[in-house]
């Protein structure tokens, strides 16, 4: 059985969790800063300050990410590129489990962005109930869709298309966890920013994608109609990676100061 390259999977993961975090940190949380007539003062990679904080600004991240989840869905199915859809599918699906994800967090911990979204609304339970059910919810939802918009890349017969939607699932998830852990250690703020960002919303987040691949066992998600192209070593790709993680890490991890 042919295998995907690891390599990279690597490598496009790399470029597509940096493109997630900016989506978020500098265009979700950035941009409700300036529309909001704001004034930026530090962008990281766990964290966007601005001259004043607002239900508004809070929710710039998740409502770009579901923005961009939803953009990436589309663009997803009008390439042939293999490595173009696995690009498009990573891009869809930590765009979307990030947002499903922040709501259930911030529902439960009452930490996060839609906990600062909710703060002072009563009766404070019953919104944390509801932010809650609407995360769970989400999540499981963007899960099917995930699943459902893998499957040109897998294969019609069973243990194949098990085992092919392993290495897309879990090589992913822990390339965007341990980039996001390394450069959130970094940050000026403080190591609590590791625990309740970093590692909250990669290994957290998307941890979906230890288990979402037992799905593919029932009938939930149909099969492909036919054999999936499989993605194969790609040195732009793997040096894209390179001139994108280092950067992340040393230095969008430190912080930028405006």
């Amino acid at each position: 059985m042919k295998r995907p390259d690891t390599l990279t999977v690597i490598a496009i993961t790399v470029v597509v969790a940096v493109i997630t975090d900016l989506l978020h940190e500098a265009l979700g949380h950035g941009g409700a800063c300036l529309l909001s007539h704001g004034q930026p003062i530090l962008l990281t990679t766990v964290s966007f300050d601005c001259s004043f904080d607002s239900r508004f600004i809070s929710a710039g991240g998740t409502l770009v990410n579901l923005l961009a989840g939803t953009v990436f869905l589309f663009a997803g199915r009008a390439v042939r590129s293999p490595r173009l859809k696995l690009f498009f599918w990573l891009l869809l699906t930590f765009n979307f489990l990030d947002s499903g994800g922040y709501f259930l967090f911030s529902g439960i911990a009452n930490i996060g962005d839609w906990a600062d979204v909710i703060r002072g609304f009563r009766p404070s339970w019953a919104w944390h109930a509801l932010l809650t059910a609407v995360g769970a919810a989400s999540y499981l939802f963007f899960v099917w869709i995930s699943l459902r918009e893998l499957q040109p890349l897998l294969s019609p017969d069973q243990p194949t298309r098990l085992a092919r939607a392993r290495r897309y699932l879990l090589i992913p998830y822990f390339t965007h966890g341990t980039l996001f852990t390394s450069a959130g250690l970094f940050n000026p703020i403080g190591m609590i920013l590791v625990a309740i960002s970093a590692m909250a919303a990669s290994f957290g987040g998307c941890s979906a994608m230890v288990w979402m691949g037992l799905w593919l066992r029932g009938n939930l998600i149909a099969p492909p109609a036919e054999e999936g192209a499989i993605v194969e070593r790609s040195p732009a790709w793997i040096a894209a990676a390179v001139v994108l993680a280092v950067p992340f890490v040393f230095v969008l991890g430190r912080g930028i100061r405006f």
